[in-house]
């Protein structure tokens, strides 16, 4: 439990090299690879997904914990495989087409990754014609579309029409965001979901998950 703790502390002040040292301790003394997961690297980024939306942290702090939280993965990673334990599940996430603002997605990711969901990153610029063959290729249960941009918007209501043509809206969650996003636009394209910032947009993607 100990081990536990200052696992999450150490992540939470973005001491990557301890967190790996931690990591890799607690392996040693026999502790679970789903426990040390769950007990210390989420917990502590759970925590900073909770300061993060209360505005007690800015974006440079959980950067640098999700830099500790990937340098303990890196020890972590190999063991989850071996010994079966999966990802809550699997999301598509990316920036819509014809927009180039990443910051907000990758704070997404980042916050997503520390609810230990699986993220496929596409990147910026993402038409809605990519973003459903990468979901069905992953056999991602959420797609999140970000945009910046008012002008891009539209590529989301693309997503959601798209999805109904090919009989997969029901399958596939649409979750949206992004500084000019609303609530009202997303009931408006009959999209899923919509968030105001990073650390509700991972709560409710593990909400949908389960």
């Amino acid at each position: 439990m100990e081990t536990l703790n200052a696992i999450s502390e150490n992540l939470q002040k973005g001491k990557a090299n301890a967190v790996k040292e931690l990591v890799q301790t607690a392996l040693e003394k026999g502790l679970s690879a789903e426990n040390i997961l769950n007990g210390g690297l989420l917990s502590g980024m759970d925590i900073i997904g909770a300061k993060f939306k209360n505005n007690e942290i800015y974006i440079p702090e959980v950067m640098i914990a999700a830099r500790a939280m990937n340098a303990g993965m890196e020890i972590l990673r190999p063991v989850l495989g071996s010994s079966g334990v999966k990802a809550r599940g699997k999301i598509v996430i990316g920036t819509v087409k014809g927009d180039l603002h990443d910051i907000g997605k990758n704070l997404v990711k980042m916050m997503m990754d520390g609810k230990g969901i699986d993220v496929i990153d596409l990147g910026t610029d993402v038409s809605a014609e990519r973003f459903i063959a990468a979901a069905v290729e992953n056999d991602a249960r959420i797609i999140a579309c970000s945009a910046l941009l008012t002008t891009t918007m539209p590529e989301m209501k693309k997503v959601v029409e798209l999805l109904e043509e090919r009989g997969l809206r029901d399958s596939i969650t649409v979750m949206i965001g992004g500084a000019p996003v609303t609530e009202s636009y997303r009931q408006s394209i009959g999209a899923d979901i919509y968030t105001p910032d990073a650390a509700s947009a991972a709560e409710e993607a593990a909400k949908v998950l389960g």
